[in-house]
């Protein structure tokens, strides 16, 4: 009866050993397969911008899904301040990936660079990484992917609807509104705007103001457009510059100017639904999809290694991405305005 008591309790302490090693087999392997943690520095162009919030609030979503964590620097439109922000990301060697906006992009390039070097995951998103805006393709050797529009694109659109809104005016009176001038999309926008503008001998730009994409900043600037040039037919500017305009219209009791806009904002796209007031097209853009395909593209590449690829998110879009009262019930603004 002794020895039949003595092998049970042997045998219960062999199982508590067999089981407890088991234990700690199992907690190895599962410290083992447990899922890397990847950060991701997020560089805006702006974050209290309308049209960049959802675009950060899209990818914010991505990463939240994947467990991706995502630190947040704001440039305020700086340039400098934004490759002063990029060093730091690379300095710190905290950041596996960087989802990048550029504010211009031709100036990041060499940190760009650095990162990529540095063996960090860069993702290019809404504005040009370069120096050639006819194109959205990469241009930076390394970079593990890229969502944008071209800017020359935009430029040449609004100078075709301006025409289209010029029609049956001899002369034609056009009054472009800027935001940076010098920076970029502007630059792009610009010089393709003029070019097929400078084509069409009866339409003329006769002033130019920026409105920094703040309705309240254009609304000044158009108001003193107006009175320098009472004679102005078109106003062309982004959708912020429009609403401004718009207001200083109404102010003015002035139903005969047209805008030209671009951005697809909710407002814009509002605006052309109700076939009244002054909006006669937009050109449509798509900051929470690029916000959301950036995203995706920086894990991927973060746990591929592999680059990802240029995507166009407006490329294919019906009519080119222009609406117009008549067609633009088909279209979702992902932005306010």
């Amino acid at each position: 009866m002794v020895r039949t008591k003595m092998r049970w309790l042997v045998s219960i302490a062999a199982g508590a050993t067999l089981l407890s090693t088991s234990v700690v087999a199992l907690g190895t392997a599962q410290a083992t397969t447990k899922a890397k943690t990847y950060k991701v520095a997020y560089l805006s162009y702006g974050v209290a911008n309308s049209y960049d919030a959802p675009m950060l609030a899209a990818a914010k979503a991505v990463a939240g899904a994947d467990g991706v964590k995502v630190t947040v620097f704001d440039s305020q439109t700086s340039y400098a301040t934004q490759v002063s922000q990029l060093q730091t990301v690379i300095s710190s060697g905290q950041y596996q990936g960087v989802v990048l906006q550029p504010v211009y992009g031709a100036a990041l390039l060499p940190t760009v660079a650095k990162a990529i070097a540095k063996g960090i995951k860069v993702v290019n998103i809404d504005q040009i990484l370069g120096t050639k805006y006819t194109t959205d393709q990469i241009q930076v050797k390394g970079l593990a992917g890229n969502v944008v529009f071209f800017p020359s694109k935009i430029g040449t659109q609004l100078a075709t609807l301006a025409h289209s809104a010029c029609a049956g005016l001899s002369p034609c009176n056009i009054g472009l509104v800027h935001n940076y001038t010098g920076y970029e999309p502007d630059g792009a926008i610009t010089v393709a705007f003029k070019a097929y503008i400078a084509t069409k001998h009866k339409d003329s730009i006769v002033d130019e103001v920026d409105g920094l994409y703040q309705a309240g900043v254009a609304l000044t600037q158009v108001q003193n457009m107006l009175t320098a040039h009472p004679n102005i037919n078109v106003i062309v500017g982004a959708d912020q510059d429009c609403e401004g305009a718009q207001q200083a219209l109404t102010a003015a009791n002035n139903t005969k100017v047209k805008l030209v806009c671009y951005g697809g904002s909710s407002y814009g796209v509002a605006q052309l639904q109700s076939h009244k007031g002054p909006w006669f097209a937009d050109v449509l853009q798509m900051p929470a999809t690029e916000g959301q395909l950036g995203m995706e593209m920086v894990v991927a590449a973060m746990k591929t290694g592999k680059s990802q690829g240029s995507k166009n998110p407006v490329a294919g879009l019906p009519n080119n991405g222009i609406l117009t009262p008549a067609n633009s019930k088909t279209f979702t603004g992902e932005w306010p305005g």
